[in-house]
């Protein structure tokens, strides 16, 4: 039986989630503005949903975490197995959140096995966990991981094996946002455009290559550049790359994994 805090670092998560769901507006991101609005063909409601599917699974692998100790390959290996069961139970839900699930479950982890630990410290914990290769893995690779090798990004692994540095500038850049006065979801909003200012989305490069990854990674520090968007010129911007994302149909799911991740470790108390 998993414990209450095992519970609590898994409901953290999937709040974490939904919050990041509600978020709008998002450029090429499903939100509420649309309940119809499509992200991978699940529509937002059937995406809200499904996000509750996680929480058994993050709170058994905090619960591993807990038991095991140390980030020893034998947990990681665990992490893997629980995580793989808990997508077949998301999919059954309505689908989505592979990313989030990846970056939030080694994240779990890891504040599960460094209890108060800040931010960067769990970051670290989890960038140990990464460091480990999963053996039980399936052998065919993921859409993501050709991705990756063909156009050398980093990738959902290469981020979390560097402690994940978007996550840390999606926390560095939502603490700034409230700091000079920004609502909690225009802040939000900088810390999703600050990573896709500079992430190499592997969701991106496959459905616009590198040529529209650029584009968007301009769009959204051109946001910033104006201001970020608590500024009327800030907020003209996105809106302006929001339609553009929306008419082009693409998506930085990348992005949006990441910034669930800042949530989660926003929420954890200090």
């Amino acid at each position: 039986m998993n414990s209450r805090e095992d519970g609590a670092l898994a409901q953290a998560a999937v709040t974490a989630l939904t919050g990041q769901l509600a978020l709008a507006p998002k450029p090429g991101l499903p939100d509420p503005r649309d309940l119809g609005a499509r992200a991978g063909r699940r529509d937002h409601r059937m995406l809200r949903w499904s996000a509750k599917a996680l929480a058994p699974g993050l709170a058994a692998m905090a619960a591993a975490a807990r038991r095991t100790g140390e980030p020893t390959p034998g947990l990681r290996a665990e992490l893997g197995a629980i995580g793989r069961c808990t997508e077949h139970s998301v999919h059954l839900a309505g689908g989505g959140h592979r990313g989030a699930l990846w970056s939030l479950g080694l994240l779990v982890a890891a504040a599960a096995l460094d209890p108060g630990a800040g931010p960067r410290d769990v970051t670290a914990t989890a960038k140990r966990i990464a460091a480990h290769p999963d053996k039980r893995a399936p052998r065919r690779p993921s859409r993501g991981s050709s991705v990756s090798a063909k156009y050398g990004a980093a990738g959902a692994r290469g981020e979390a094996r560097a402690g994940f540095p978007h996550v840390r500038r999606a926390l560095d850049a939502l603490i700034k946002a409230r700091s000079v006065g920004a609502t909690e979801e225009q802040a939000r909003l900088d810390a999703l455009l600050t990573v896709m200012s500079t992430l190499q989305d592997t969701e991106l490069l496959y459905t616009a290559g590198p040529i529209g990854l650029r584009h968007v990674q301009a769009g959204a520090r051109g946001v910033m550049e104006a201001g970020g968007t608590a500024t009327e010129a800030g907020a003209e911007a996105l809106a302006s790359l929001d339609a553009d994302l929306h008419a082009r149909a693409w998506s930085p799911r990348g992005s949006a994994g990441l910034l669930t991740g800042a949530l989660f470790l926003d929420s954890l108390p200090r």
